[in-house]
């Protein structure tokens, strides 16, 4: 899905072109979900993994389909998720983020395959991930700075919760959001004073939802075993509760 495919066509072309290659996608359902019980009835609810560092930030160990999740800060958070959901056998979109680190994600063991991309989607892209909200299971929408108005935003919430497909919104403001995400460089690894090489990423990832307040982890982002693994670091707390007025 570049911009060959779609430039120059109207609108309504443009969505029926993606609806076209949704269909193609293959069947959906093969994607790793976690169950996780949340009582002594026999609901659950469904996640798709994280990075595993990651995991014990959220309360329920991954992102709950058919939520909605906005994220800001270092890109490696984003690239993370992708490369979890990929690996796991799900299918993404990334829709408005033409600079996306393909090479990181694959580093971090993305399936590139499952990954579909839509750099330009024209002038309207909450649209366009309206769409594609039918046959994923992880739509990255890129707003470009804009705002989305809470009406609209409700009835997109709406269509992701009904297709258990989750949405990540990032570069732009959207009220309503289930679950916040933050990361932030806070220090590297493996350089020193004019020498040495980046090995690793240190972040502060900070996350706050609707139903549990703000926690920051302390993670790194580096390479194991020839591929980049996201870890705990030793000898640190993992999550600090934080006050609802403290911010990253």
């Amino acid at each position: 899905m570049g911009d060959a495919a779609l430039s120059g066509l109207s609108r309504q072309e443009r969505l029926e072109l993606l609806r076209s290659r949704i269909a193609a996608v293959p069947a959906r359902g093969e994607a790793k979900n976690l169950r996780i019980p949340l009582g002594a009835e026999e609901e659950s609810t469904q996640v798709l993994q994280v990075p595993g560092a990651l995991a014990d930030l959220l309360p329920f160990g991954g992102l709950v389909r058919g939520s909605v999740v906005s994220i800001a800060g270092a890109s490696s958070l984003l690239v993370g998720l992708l490369a979890s959901v990929t690996a796991g056998g799900g299918h993404a979109v990334v829709i408005g983020r033409p600079r996306l680190g393909l090479l990181a994600a694959c580093e971090m063991g993305a399936q590139l395959g499952r990954i579909a991309l839509v750099p330009d989607p024209g002038p309207d892209p909450v649209e366009v991930a309206a769409v594609l909200l039918d046959g994923m299971d992880l739509v990255v929408l890129g707003l470009g700075g804009a705002t989305v108005s809470p009406t609209r935003a409700r009835a997109v919430v709406a269509r992701a919760r009904s297709k258990g497909c989750t949405l990540v919104v990032a570069d732009g403001q959207w009220s309503g959001a289930e679950l916040r995400l933050d990361a932030r460089v806070v220090g590297y690894g493996g350089l020193g004073r004019g020498s040495g090489r980046l090995r690793s990423l240190q972040l502060a990832v900070r996350a706050q939802g609707r139903a549990f307040g703000p926690a920051i982890a302390r993670l790194d982002v580096q390479q194991v075993d020839g591929r980049i693994e996201w870890v705990t670091p030793v000898a640190r707390p993992a999550i600090v509760q934080l006050p609802e007025a403290v911010s990253i």
